[in-house]
């Protein structure tokens, strides 16, 4: 068994080093002057029974894979019969296709053209509709009058439900058993069902807008050529509002039955509101033969780096970005300067047991961001709850306040329900005593109500997918140890993890204790210096209830994410991933997943960037800072934090030392780094173009191509002046070429680095190196690399749907047991490097280009040929 693991690790290791060096696609896209998007929100009044409604859509242009918000004004109420949806709610979903003539007031796509009736097709329990309004299913009549009825479709048969085609961007069409398409499945699909009107007659709801990286069948953003004009393909957002009429048009009366149908039905559609979306272009649009200089690091800079490359595409200078932990950059390009330029937020040589490189490194501030903690979570009041709380059942919590020591419950899975079953019905299996009087969830901890009091009065099903734990990503990263030091640098937080109760008498899981003598391996846990999320404690057990044959283990109940961006678009959809239904009729039985959470009741938390919260509209909490103050990730308190960074040319920002009472105590600042001494003069300069850009259009605010995107704070003046100044040192660097002869490299003067003063080796005294890691491929080292230009600078969602499809999550890195066996935990951090690549299975040499294919497709740089849904 150990070999077994051991042969998969390398292999794993192995892979990921290639994949490394093949893996430098440019994100690129043809785009106009950039210029802010500012007053692309669309107001549509609705009309016949919903004339006095009005829907708002945040944004309408420049769109990639996101969310935006839909809201509305002048409706009537929601009702529900039981559990089920009845009257006056709404539904929303994305089309493609011209206007189909029939509204000239409100032009609009076929109803034959939107993605609609994804809906669970088994396992229906506790679903909140009635298996016609969320299909396609209608029921055809003649002269239809009824919900759900329709006037063309089902009159085969007018006493058996008919279906409403559904028809692809590519002219396939799915005429029979639509719910089970070949395009679009529950897990998939970003339509939302049921969308609850207040009790004021508002609603909101964050509408998840896909590309055709992640919804082929729609193409939305792909070129189209019109007249020998090349746009990227518009499609549509569509609103349908359900009511509460009936036959002879006064109120439904019968509340005990649901009075509605499929909002594709010819009834239903006659009141559909359609909003024109505008989306960046996802095509290939680069000069073909054009050069590539590739860029990899922090996820930080995943986002801004996109939106940059859009507008530098058009200038004809092309940069691919590979996302890597910082720490593997780091080691890296420390390892092989010819790499290019590597993001990070702390300088070569900065890791434990790592040296710095002998020659010089530049540095460049790029980019202010950080580490948040985002969440959806809606009210589901308990009974007997106030008025003023019951009134707001089904929407958003838009805040909540955390402490160091509750995130670090979180993260040492130590609420009584994480390792799941075992505590059941108050006695506990041998060695988690301590977990019987824990609380089963966050949000039953007294701690965590006593700062969010409106929780004592909701109801929330406690279990590994809901408030036990935070979705995390794999691998390391600078991120995750930042999370560590806001943690280790609490007081309260440090006691915790060494044994000692919390007020209320909750305790650490021992497997997490900084207490050798509590913690079961022998060991002490050590956050001090941790850079990724263990999932240490070893628990394994048959679900409780299943019915299943086969154990699950804690990372099973609480899978990782591919990295940030994926948790923040879990975290929308409201999907953890956990396995949690047993099927015992597949082949062979097995855990599946159940998909998303169901409305009304949905709790998911996750660790992400602020970057990506913002692109998929996550609510974020406030983290109380090092001045005491519980304080959200803003552009001002972001800004607050960049102030406080210390440190000679890669100054860093500190948890603890972000001591101003208004500074996010998870910011972070991103830097370029580049060893001028093992790149030739075309790369210096190429890299010299992106930085600054990156310190001059790159820092204004805006959704637009080459702007700043949400989620970061502009660099201060005196930052951008330190880029300039990288700038200058890259253009006129003196030093030994990368042949590795001497002179001018490219006719320049002195070199300098990060702004740093002038010296005989072009360095500022702040050299830095790496340990291990993948060596460069295809670097700035020979003046160009790939000859081929990069796809999509929409790089979101398509893996990230791929793995809600599929059901797979990324491997655990490491043994549970790697603090009782540090060898164990050395293989396990290796395995983690080449676990983003392999997707958790054996990854062979040959199988490497498959490997870049699928990452290419996680950052949406390409999608599958031929157009196929990820799978």
């Amino acid at each position: 068994m150990r070999r077994t693991r051991l042969r998969s690790t390398l292999i794993r290791l192995l892979a990921g080093a290639t994949v490394g060096a093949l893996a430098g696609l440019a994100v690129a896209q043809t785009a106009p002057t950039a210029a802010a998007a500012t007053g692309s929100a669309v107001t549509v009044s609705g009309r016949g029974e919903f004339k006095d409604m009005k829907f708002t859509v945040s944004q309408t242009r420049d769109l990639t894979s996101q969310a935006v918000t839909v809201s509305w004004t002048g409706g009537t109420p929601t009702t529900f019969a039981g559990t089920q949806f009845n009257t006056d709610f709404v539904q929303i979903m994305q089309c493609w296709g011209d206007d189909d003539g029939t509204v000239p007031s409100n032009p609009g796509p076929a109803r034959t053209q939107c993605q609609y009736g994804g809906s669970p097709t088994t396992d229906r329990t506790g679903w909140p509709g009635n298996a016609y309004d969320d299909t396609r299913q209608v029921f055809y009549s003649a002269d239809p009058t009824n919900y759900g009825q329709d006037n063309r479709y089902g009159a085969a048969n007018p006493n058996a439900p008919g279906e409403v085609p559904f028809k692809s961007v590519d002219g396939t069409t799915v005429t029979t058993n639509t719910q089970n398409n070949q395009f679009f499945n529950y897990n998939t699909s970003n339509e939302i069902d049921f969308a609850r009107t207040s009790a004021n007659g508002t609603g909101q709801e964050y509408f998840e807008v896909q590309t055709a990286n992640e919804a082929p069948h729609l193409g939305c953003g792909e070129p189209v050529t019109t007249d020998g004009v090349t746009r990227p393909r518009s499609c549509w957002l569509v609103i349908v509002p359900q009511g509460h009429l009936d036959l002879d048009g006064k109120p439904y009366a019968d509340k005990s039955q649901v009075n509605a149908g499929s909002p594709v039905s010819s009834t239903n559609w006659a009141n559909r509101v359609a909003i024109k979306l505008d989306f960046n272009s996802v095509g290939t649009n680069c000069a073909l033969g054009a050069d590539e200089r590739p860029t990899t690091g922090s996820e930080l800079a995943a986002d801004a780096m996109t939106s940059w490359q859009a507008r530098l595409c058009s200038t004809g200078k092309v940069y691919s970005y590979t996302e890597l932990g910082e720490p593997d950059a780091r080691s890296r390009l420390g390892n092989d300067g010819s790499s290019g330029l590597a993001f990070t937020t702390r300088a070569l040589g900065a890791d434990a047991s790592s040296a710095a490189p002998p020659d010089a490194t530049t540095y460049a501030p790029v980019a202010l961001s950080g580490a948040v903690i985002g969440f959806t979570i809606e009210r589901r009041p308990k009974a007997g709850a106030p008025e003023s709380i019951d009134r707001l059942a089904g929407t958003k919590v838009e805040s909540i306040k955390l402490t160091p020591r509750l995130v670090a419950k979180l993260l040492t899975e130590s609420y009584r329900s994480s390792p799941w079953g075992a505590v059941i019905s108050g006695t506990a299996v041998k060695g988690y005593g301590w977990a019987r009087n824990n609380p089963a969830g966050l949000a039953s901890d007294p701690e965590f109500v006593a700062l969010n009091p409106e929780f004592a009065y909701f109801s929330v099903s406690e279990t590994p997918s809901t408030d036990t734990d935070l979705m995390t990503a794999l691998g390391h990263s600078d991120t995750a140890r930042a999370v560590w030091q806001w943690i280790f640098a609490d007081k309260d937080a440090r006691q915790f993890l060494a044994g000692v109760p919390d007020d209320d008498g909750m305790r650490v899981n021992p497997y997490y204790s900084t207490n050798a003598d509590l913690n079961p391996t022998g060991f002490a846990f050590d956050p001090s210096h941790l850079d990724e999320y263990p999932k240490s404690d070893p628990w394994c057990t048959i679900s409780p209830g299943s019915g299943a044959t086969q154990k699950q283990c804690m990372t099973d109940f609480h899978p990782y994410v591919q990295d940030m961006h994926a948790g923040a678009l879990h975290a929308r959809r409201a999907d953890t991933l956990w396995k949690s239904s047993w099927d015992s009729l597949a082949s062979p039985p097995a855990f599946k997943g159940t998909g998303p959470q169901t409305v009304g009741s949905r709790f998911v938390i996750t660790i992400t960037d602020a970057a990506s919260a913002a692109r998929y509209g996550l609510q974020t909490a406030s983290l109380r800072n090092a001045a005491g103050n519980f304080v959200a990730p803003t552009t001002a308190s972001l800004t607050a934090a960049a102030n406080s960074a210390a440190g000679k040319n890669v100054a860093e920002i500190t948890p603890s030392g972000a001591t101003a009472k208004d500074a996010y105590p998870l910011a972070q600042l991103v830097y370029a780094a580049v060893r001028p001494t093992k790149i030739k003069s075309g790369a210096r300069k190429d890299y010299a173009a992106l930085l600054q850009y990156a310190a001059g259009t790159g820092q204004v605010s805006g959704a637009a191509p080459g702007r700043l995107p949400a989620g970061y704070a502009p660099l201060s003046e005196k930052l951008r002046t330190q880029t300039r100044k990288a700038v200058q040192a890259l253009l006129h660097y003196t030093g030994p070429t990368a042949d590795g002869s001497h002179g001018p490299a490219d006719g320049g003067g002195t070199g300098t680095s990060a702004g740093g003063p002038p010296s005989a080796a072009g360095a500022d005294g702040g050299t830095n190196g790496g340990t291990t890691g993948g060596t460069g491929g295809g670097a700035g080292g020979d003046g160009g690399a790939s000859a081929s230009p990069s796809a999509s600078a929409s790089f979101d969602g398509g893996k990230a749907l791929e793995t809600t499809a599929a059901g797979n999550t990324p491997a655990d890195p490491a043994n549970p047991l790697r603090y009782a066996v540090p060898a164990g935990a050395v293989l396990g951090a290796v395995a983690g490097a080449g676990a983003p690549f392999a997707g958790g299975r054996r990854l062979s040499i040959s199988s490497a280009r498959a490997a870049v294919r699928r990452l290419r497709v996680r950052r949406g740089w390409s999608r599958p040929r031929g157009g196929a849904a990820p799978r």
